[in-house]
C-alpha cells in the first residue's frame, strides 16, 4: 500500500499519453492520487502507436491463461466505459482464427485453453466458414475459431474520449516533450520530474529514454496497415456481417469496415525497422502491394476494389512479447510502463488497473512482466492481431 499519511494525496506524472499512460492516468486520479499526464502530442496524434482507427480485441493467447483472463476482464471493463462515456468504443463483431494447414499448434493449444477457462468459442470447419463467412477464402484453412464475444475497439476514439474523462475527473494534461538524463531520470524543461510517483509509458520511445534499462529489450518495428474499399451496394463487408480475423499462417490479421473505414488489413513484418522521429509515416511501397496480394488472396471478393487509407505506425516487440511493467532499479518511484508487442491496446483498462496498483504498492510485479527476467518465447507464438 501507500506509505505516505492517510490524509496525502500522493502526486503522480504520467510520461505518454497512449493507451497504457492514459489508463494508468485515470486509474490513478480515481484511486485518489494528483495526476499529471503529459505528451508531445494530444492523445490519438497520428505518429503514436496506439492511434488508427480500430483494433482487435480477440481473446485468442496460445496456452497463456492470464492474458486471456485479462482480454475477457477488459473487455467487460471496456463496455463499461463506453456505457459510461456515452459512445461506441467496442463492436461485437466476433474474431475469426484461421488455423492454417500443418500449422495449427497455436490454435490447438489455445482451443484447449479456452476449454480450460470456459471462453465461449467454436471451432468450425472450412465448410462452415465458407457457408457462415462467405468473405473468406479457405481453400489452405484446416479449421477455424470462432470467438463470438470478440470484435474490435475504435482506438482512436478511444483514447481521445478517455483522456477527456480523465481531465473531466481532476486530471491535467500537459503537451510537452519528456526527455532523460545521462542517469536515466525524467526531464521537463531541462528539470527532473517531480512527483511522488513517476510513470514512464512512452511507447516504443521508451528505449531512447532508458538506453541502459529498456534499450536491450526493445526492438521498435514498423507496420504498415492498408484500408480497402468495401464493393458499391453491399453490407457483407461491414462490422454487422463480417468478423476481425488473424491468419497466423500469414502473419496477417485484419478488421472489417465500421462506420465507413473499408476494410483493414495488415501483415506483421516485424523485421522492418523504423526511425521513430526522422521516418515519414507513410506506408512503404513493398510492404503496399503485398499486403494488395494478401487482401486478393483471402478477400477474393475484394478484388478490384481501391485502396482508400494507409497507415504507418510501430510495434514496440519485446525478445518474449511480454509487456514491461517495473520499476527502473535505481528510482523506486520510477515505474516503467511498456512493450506493447502488438497486443496490449485491448488490455488496455486491465494493464491502467494493474499499473496503478504496482505504483502505489498495492501488489507486486509478475516474475514475466519484470526488467531483469525476460524468456526466449518466440515472436511468431504470439501474434500481435493489432
Amino acid at each position: 500500500m501507500w506509505k505516505g499519511r492517510m490524509s496525502d494525496r500522493p502526486t503522480a506524472v504520467v510520461a505518454g499519453a497512449g493507451i497504457a499512460g492514459v489508463m494508468t492516468a485515470l486509474a490513478l486520479q480515481r484511486k485518489g492520487c494528483r495526476v499529471t499526464l503529459i505528451d508531445r502530442w494530444e492523445p490519438g496524434h497520428v505518429r503514436a502507436s496506439s492511434s488508427d482507427v480500430t483494433r482487435i480485441l480477440r481473446m485468442i493467447h496460445g496456452i497463456d491463461e492470464l492474458y486471456t483472463e485479462w482480454v475477457r476482464e477488459s473487455r467487460l471493463r471496456w463496455l463499461e466505459l463506453q456505457e459510461e462515456i456515452g459512445t461506441v468504443l467496442f463492436v461485437q463483431c466476433g474474431a475469426l482464427v484461421l488455423a492454417g494447414r500443418n500449422h495449427t499448434d497455436w490454435e490447438d493449444r489455445t482451443i484447449e485453453t479456452f476449454n480450460r477457462l470456459g471462453v465461449p468459442h467454436f471451432r468450425i470447419s472450412t465448410e462452415e466458414v465458407r457457408q457462415r463467412f462467405p468473405q473468406f477464402r479457405c481453400e489452405d484453412v484446416e479449421y477455424a475459431i470462432h470467438e463470438p464475444e470478440s470484435g474490435l475497439l475504435m482506438a482512436k476514439r478511444s483514447l481521445v474520449q478517455l483522456a477527456e474523462l480523465f481531465r473531466r475527473e481532476g486530471g491535467k494534461i500537459i503537451r510537452a516533450r519528456v526527455t532523460a538524463d545521462a542517469d536515466e531520470r525524467l526531464m521537463l524543461d531541462g528539470k527532473p520530474l517531480a512527483a511522488d510517483i513517476i510513470i514512464a509509458a512512452a511507447g516504443p520511445w521508451l528505449g531512447d529514454m532508458f538506453p541502459r534499462t529498456v534499450g536491450p529489450l526493445l526492438q521498435v518495428v514498423r507496420q504498415d496497415i492498408i484500408y480497402t474499399s468495401t464493393p458499391d451496394s453491399t453490407t457483407e463487408y461491414d462490422a454487422r456481417r463480417m468478423p476481425c480475423w488473424v491468419d497466423h499462417g500469414y502473419g496477417a490479421y485484419g478488421t472489417p469496415s465500421v462506420e465507413g473505414s473499408g476494410v483493414k488489413a495488415a501483415i506483421a513484418w516485424t523485421h522492418t525497422v523504423i526511425d521513430l522521429d526522422n521516418a515519414d509515416r507513410v506506408v512503404d511501397d513493398s510492404v503496399f502491394h503485398r499486403t494488395r496480394q494478401y487482401v486478393r488472396h483471402r478477400l477474393p471478393g475484394l478484388v478490384g476494389q481501391r485502396a482508400v487509407d494507409q497507415k504507418a505506425c510501430q510495434i514496440a516487440m519485446t525478445p518474449d512479447t511480454h509487456f514491461i511493467l517495473d520499476h527502473h532499479p535505481e528510482q523506486e518511484n520510477l515505474l516503467i510502463l511498456g512493450g506493447c508487442s502488438g497486443h496490449l491496446f485491448k488490455h488496455g483498462p486491465m494493464i491502467g488497473e494493474f499499473a496503478a496498483g504496482v505504483a502505489l504498492r498495492e501488489w507486486g510485479t509478475p516474475e514475466r512482466f519484470r526488467l531483469g527476467s525476460r524468456n526466449t518465447l518466440s515472436i511468431a507464438d504470439s501474434p500481435s492481431g493489432r
